[in-house]
């Protein structure tokens, strides 16, 4: 059963190397198929590089967005400080006129009260 199993399996090896005299037809598919694979493997990788840069692109887009948001905000609250800030100027304009009035006021009564 063995001698068997070995005749067979030499039948099997002699007809498959007498099929395949010619292997370099073979071999230069093999290499162009290696080629190509190497080929989308770099497509593969340029792809991702793309993706990410657009995945950058868009965070950054969404980050600008943010920010320009923040600034009008920004913006707003500074306004507003201004118009605030220019009330209170105003008050104080007021309210120096009021004691500069009143500086005059006293001086004057200052100066009767001496000229008597």
């Amino acid at each position: 059963m063995k001698s068997t199993m070995i005749k067979i399996t030499a039948v099997a090896a002699f007809v498959a190397l007498a099929g395949c005299t010619d292997l370099k037809p073979l071999q230069a598919e093999v290499d162009s198929l290696k080629s190509q694979v190497g080929s989308l493997s770099s497509d593969v990788q340029a792809l991702k590089a793309d993706k990410s840069a657009s995945n950058a692109a868009a965070a950054a887009a969404s980050t600008a967005s943010n920010a320009a948001s923040a600034a009008a905000a920004a913006s707003s609250k500074a306004d507003a400080a201004q118009s605030t800030a220019n009330q209170a100027l105003s008050a104080a304009q007021t309210a120096q006129t009021g004691v500069n009035d009143l500086n005059e006021k006293i001086d004057r009564m200052f100066q009767r009260s001496v000229s008597k």
